[in-house]
C-alpha cells in the first residue's frame, strides 16, 4: 500500500480532494446560487478542520503528528458523516416542521448583530431541499459517501501503524 510507506502522501491526497469538495461546494453556492444550510455549512467546517491536519502532517511529517492527526480525522470524519446520514435522512424521509435555521434578511431584520452575525455563517438554506444531484445522489449523500471513505482509510492507517508496532 503506497500510504504505508509515505504519509505525506497520505495527507496531500486527503487534502486535494477536501480542497476540491470545498471548492465545488462554493462554486455552487456563489456561481450557481444554491444557499447552503446548517448541516452543510458544519460538514464544510469538518472539511476544513481535516484540511487543517492534513496540512500540519505535511509541514511536520513526525510519526507523533502523523497518529494524532489519524485520530483526530477519525473523529471528526464520524462526526462529519453523522451530519451527512442525519440530513440525508431528512431529505429522503421529509420531516412534518422543517428546522434548520431562518432566512438571513429575517436574522437581520429580527436579530441584534451580535446575535446575527454567528447565525449568518451557520448557513440559511433547507437541509431537507435537494438542489443538485449526481448519479442520483445528493450533495449530503456524496459528503456521507467521502467522510465514510475517510474514516476507512484512515482506520486502515491506524490498523496498520498499531499492527506494526505490536510486539
Amino acid at each position: 500500500m503506497l500510504f504505508k510507506r509515505s504519509p505525506r502522501m497520505f495527507w496531500s491526497v486527503v487534502a486535494l480532494v477536501l480542497t476540491g469538495m470545498l471548492a465545488f461546494g462554493l462554486y455552487l453556492q456563489h456561481v450557481v446560487g444554491l444557499e447552503p444550510c446548517p448541516m452543510c455549512i458544519v460538514q464544510r467546517y469538518v472539511m476544513l478542520v481535516v484540511i487543517l491536519w492534513s496540512t500540519i502532517v505535511i509541514a511536520f511529517p513526525t510519526l507523533l503528528i502523523h497518529r494524532l492527526s489519524l485520530v483526530l480525522t477519525l473523529i471528526s470524519s464520524a462526526f462529519g458523516a453523522f451530519v451527512a446520514a442525519r440530513q440525508s435522512w431528512l431529505q429522503w424521509f421529509l420531516p412534518e416542521v422543517q428546522s434548520c435555521g431562518r432566512d438571513f434578511y429575517g436574522m437581520i431584520e429580527s436579530l441584534p448583530l451580535q446575535r446575527a452575525i454567528p447565525m449568518i455563517f451557520r448557513g440559511g438554506g433547507d437541509c431537507t431541499k435537494v438542489d443538485w444531484t449526481l448519479l442520483g445522489g445528493s450533495i449530503a449523500n456524496w459528503s456521507f459517501v467521502m467522510f465514510s471513505f475517510l474514516i476507512i482509510s484512515v482506520g486502515l492507517q491506524l490498523f496498520f501503524i498499531f499492527k506494526k508496532s505490536a510486539p
